[in-house]
């Protein structure tokens, strides 16, 4: 189908249909496909328009025509996702087609549906994917180093979050972990969730890892921790004790090196970048976003469990 639909585009670009008859080209070529093709749906004015764009990111793929008015499988990713997903990414990616790749590739490697597509589109996943600060190129091999910085995201957006104004580190992070499955849907793909406040046995202390996860891509156990301040550099150190600890209290044979990621209210740029090559351990620094707050006096006017069972009981009395 989707072939079948870049051919109709192509056909309406190449013979510049739409410039040869005037505006109401695509509704008079509407009604000649229904007309032709009674049971076929896809024809709409709108649709053909959709057509004629899709052939335009993608004129350049080679469809050779076979017996039978058939048509050879494009090898382009594009041709294995559904048809509105790729009408949402021809609305949101206009002719970026390197941007539209991108999306392409994210659907078939997560089986994102058209509601998780758009929401990753809505918050910009494509300017935000592997722009953390970090140091992976002086402290991981290269081909470790590009996996571990393509992980990360700057910001992260924590929308997901119902969390009032003038929250604290805790309520922030009880609030994550309520909604745990968006967290990591946010992180990215393949991260399984270990703990929170994951205790290791340093010494003769005891260490609490603020969050602890497992990238399965990377095959490496991720310290994540979360700050509701602007980045300090003396959070550095504290990342990095955790990082060395989780390396040697839990990583094995098979694991790469644990990585630390800083997840801060803000940062400066320039002190991150500053900060983060002190670190010999692999640290990365990223801000968050969280727009969807709720005003402190919110809870002030909701009712309270007794007020609501005062209020069920003198109903019941009624």
């Amino acid at each position: 189908m989707l072939i079948y639909y870049w051919s109709v585009g192509k056909d309406i670009t190449e013979r510049r249909a739409d410039s040869k008859w005037g505006n109401k080209f695509f509704q008079n070529m509407s009604m000649d496909m229904v007309d032709m093709i009674p049971n076929a749906k896809g024809f709409s004015p709108t649709n053909l328009r959709y057509m004629m764009r899709f052939y335009g990111l993608f004129k350049d793929i080679a469809i050779v025509p076979q017996v039978e008015e058939r048509f050879e499988m494009a090898t382009n990713k594009v041709f294995m996702i559904p048809w509105g997903h790729i009408k949402l990414l021809i609305d949101k990616c206009h002719d970026n087609q390197e941007k539209f790749n991108f999306y392409v590739d994210k659907v078939i490697e997560n089986n994102w549906s058209r509601a998780v597509l758009l929401n990753f589109l809505d918050t910009d996943l494509y300017e935000r994917q592997g722009k953390a600060i970090t140091n992976f190129k002086y402290t991981l091999p290269k081909e470790t180093g590009d996996l571990a910085q393509e992980i990360t995201k700057d910001p992260y957006n924590f929308d997901f979050v119902a969390i009032c104004q003038g929250y604290n580190e805790k309520e922030l992070k009880d609030a994550l972990m309520d909604n745990v499955q968006n967290f990591l849907m946010e992180l990215g793909t393949g991260f399984a969730f270990v703990g929170r406040e994951y205790r290791l046995q340093v010494g003769n202390t005891e260490q609490y890892v603020e969050m602890l996860l497992y990238s399965i891509k990377r095959y490496c156990y991720v310290v994540v921790e979360v700050k509701v301040v602007e980045f300090e550099p003396g959070f550095i150190s504290q990342t990095a004790t955790y990082v060395s600890a989780v390396n040697h209290t839990l990583k094995c044979e098979g694991d790469t090196q644990t990585i630390g990621l800083l997840i801060c209210k803000t940062k400066d740029n320039i002190l991150a970048k500053y900060a983060v090559e002190t670190s010999t351990e692999p640290i990365g620094i990223s801000e968050y976003e969280l727009n969807a707050l709720m005003p402190k006096v919110f809870k002030g006017t909701l009712p309270t469990i007794e007020e609501l069972e005062q209020g069920l009981s003198e109903d019941t009395v009624n």
